[in-house]
C-alpha cells in the first residue's frame, strides 16, 4: 500500500513510474505471499479513508459497488473495552469493512490506470546501483523469479524503498559505507489467528463488527465481522500478546474465543460451519528506523511505509501512516525538485511520532512489555483507561477516543478540558454508585471533517 500511494504521488512529477514487486499481482483479490498479514482482519482508520478518497476520488463508492458497505466508526461498530461496550453514536467518520486484499486490489487498479505508471511483477530487488563515489543512487539491480534469469539494472532518477518491515536498506547502506539507522523497538510477541465461518443467522444485524479490544486487564482480543458481499460469511481474527497466542487447532481456537471478555462472538460461532482451518501470523516487535537521525544518506533515494516504521497491527495505523507520508512526498515534490532525503525523513518522522507514541505507550501498559515507563506515561495510560470506562456511558467520550485512534485528532485532544471534565464527572458517578446520565454531545464537527477530507 505504501508503494501504491507513493506511485500515485510520483506520477504527478515524473514521466515514468515503475513499481517492482516480487509477487504476481494480476488482478488478485485474495491473499498473496508478499502480504502474509492479508489473511487476517484489517482496519483502515478514519484518516486513512479520507486520504485514499482524496488520492482516488470515488474509491469509497467503488468499494460500495463491490459489496463493501461503508459504516460509521462510532455508530456501526460494537467496541468493547474490558468487557463493556463504549456508548455508540454517529461520528461522521467512515469505516470500510474491506479485506486487505480487496482494498489493495481496488487501489492497485486505480494506480494501474495512470498512464505513466507500470508494474514489474515477479522480480526480486537485489541491491542498489550508485555512482562511483556512492553518493547517489542511480537505480536498482533486479532479477526475475524464474530459473535461468540474469540480474539487470533498472536506472532511475529516484528510488523509493517501500518493501515493508523486511526492508534491506539498512544492510545496503552499510555495504555502501553509510551508517545503519538507529532502531527503536517495542517487543510485543503478538500473533493473529484467523478463521472463517458460515452462519445461519446474522449476529450483527445493522452493525459492521464486534471488536473486544485487547487491554492490559484483558490482553486477549478479537475482530469479528461480516465479509463484504458475502451475506452469511464471517471472518474472526483473534489476537494474543507476549506469547499468549491464539491456537491454530480448532478446539484451542474455540477455547480462546470463549475466554474473551464478552460471550457474543463465542455464541455466534460455537455451532457455525467453519470454512477453513485457523491460520496464524506472528508479529514480534514494533520497529521505528530513525532515518531522520542519520548524518549522511545517498541522494536519489527515499524510504517509506513499514520500511521506516512498522506499527503493532492491533491499532490499524500502518496503512494510514503510509498515506500521511505520501502527502509529505507530494509536498516535497511540489517544490519542483527531487526531495532531499534528510528533510523528507525529518518531515515524515513528525507524522510518525504521534501514532508511534500512541501505540508504543499503549503497549507499555502491559507489564510484560519491556521498556521505560515515565511517570507521565503511567499517568496517561491510567487516564485513557478511565476515559474508556467512562465512554460506556458517554458517546461524546466514545467519539473523542475514536477520533484520536483514527488519527483525525492528535492524542493531546483527549486532554482537552471539556473531555477531562466529562471523564471526571462519569468517574465520580461510577464510584458513588449513582446513575450516570450522559451529557449532551459536544457541537457537531461536520465542517472540520469536510475540511479534512478535501485538503
Amino acid at each position: 500500500m505504501a508503494g501504491l500511494l507513493a506511485a500515485r504521488v510520483l506520477s504527478e512529477s515524473y514521466a515514468e513510474v515503475l513499481l517492482v514487486d516480487r509477487d504476481r499481482l494480476a488482478d488478485s483479490s485474495g491473499p498473496r505471499r508478499g502480504v502474509p498479514q492479508g489473511r487476517h482482519a484489517h482496519g483502515l482508520v478514519a484518516r486513512g479513508q479520507q486520504i485514499l478518497e482524496q488520492q482516488f476520488p470515488g474509491l469509497t463508492e467503488e468499494l460500495k459497488t463491490a459489496g463493501v458497505e461503508p459504516g460509521d466508526f462510532g455508530g456501526d461498530i460494537r467496541w468493547y473495552f474490558n468487557g463493556r461496550r463504549m456508548a455508540p453514536g454517529p461520528t461522521g467518520l467512515i469505516a470500510l469493512p474491506a479485506t486487505r486484499p480487496v482494498l489493495e486490489q481496488h487501489v492497485r487498479r486505480r494506480v494501474k490506470a495512470l498512464p505513466n505508471v507500470a508494474f514489474l511483477e515477479e522480480h526480486d530487488i537485489l541491491g542498489l546501483d550508485t555512482t562511483a563515489d556512492r553518493t547517489r543512487v542511480t537505480g536498482v539491480l533486479v532479477q526475475a523469479r524464474e530459473t535461468g534469469s540474469a540480474p539487470r539494472t533498472l536506472e532511475a532518477d529516484l528510488v523509493v524503498d517501500t518493501t515493508g518491515r523486511g526492508s534491506r536498506t539498512p544492510v545496503w547502506l552499510e555495504e555502501l559505507g553509510y551508517a545503519r539507522p538507529e532502531e527503536e523497538r517495542v517487543e510485543i510477541d503478538l500473533a493473529y489467528t484467523t478463521r472463517h465461518y458460515r452462519l445461519d443467522t446474522d449476529p450483527l444485524g445493522d452493525d459492521q463488527a464486534i471488536i473486544p479490544a485487547a487491554t492490559p486487564e484483558h490482553p486477549r482480543g478479537g475482530f469479528f465481522y461480516r465479509l463484504p458481499g458475502e451475506g452469511n460469511r464471517f471472518e474472526l481474527s483473534l489476537t494474543g500478546i507476549l506469547g499468549d497466542h491464539p491456537p491454530t487447532d480448532p478446539e484451542g481456537f474455540l477455547a480462546f474465543v470463549r475466554s474473551l471478555p464478552i460471550p457474543d462472538i463465542h455464541d455466534a460461532i460455537v455451532d457455525a460451519e467453519p470454512l477453513d482451518d485457523p491460520v496464524m501470523h506472528r508479529y514480534p516487535a514494533s520497529v521505528w528506523r530513525h532515518y531522520e537521525r542519520l548524518q549522511s544518506f545517498p541522494g536519489g533515494f527515499l524510504v517509506m511505509g513499514d520500511a521506516v516504521c512498522s506499527f503493532n497491527p492491533i491499532y490499524a495505523q500502518g496503512m494510514t501512516v503510509a498515506a500521511l507520508e505520501s502527502l509529505e512526498l507530494r509536498r516535497h515534490l511540489e517544490r519542483g525538485s527531487a526531495p532531499s532525503a534528510a528533510v523528507f525523513f525529518k518531515d515524515i518522522a513528525a507524522k510518525i511520532k504521534a501514532p508511534w507514541e500512541l501505540a508504543a505507550g499503549s503497549d507499555l501498559g502491559y507489564a510484560g512489555v519491556a521498556g521505560k515507563r515515565s511517570p507521565m506515561l503511567r499517568m496517561i495510560n491510567a487516564y485513557v483507561a478511565r476515559l474508556q470506562a467512562a465512554a460506556v456511558y458517554d458517546p461524546a467520550l466514545s467519539e473523542a477516543f475514536i477520533r484520536v485512534a483514527g488519527l483525525i485528532d492528535p492524542p493531546p485532544a483527549l486532554l482537552r478540558p471539556r473531555t477531562v471534565l466529562r471523564v471526571l464527572r462519569v468517574s465520580r458517578a461510577m464510584r458513588s454508585g449513582k446513575a450516570v446520565v450522559p451529557l449532551p454531545p459536544v457541537r457537531t464537527r461536520t465542517p472540520d471533517r469536510a475540511t479534512a477530507a478535501h485538503h
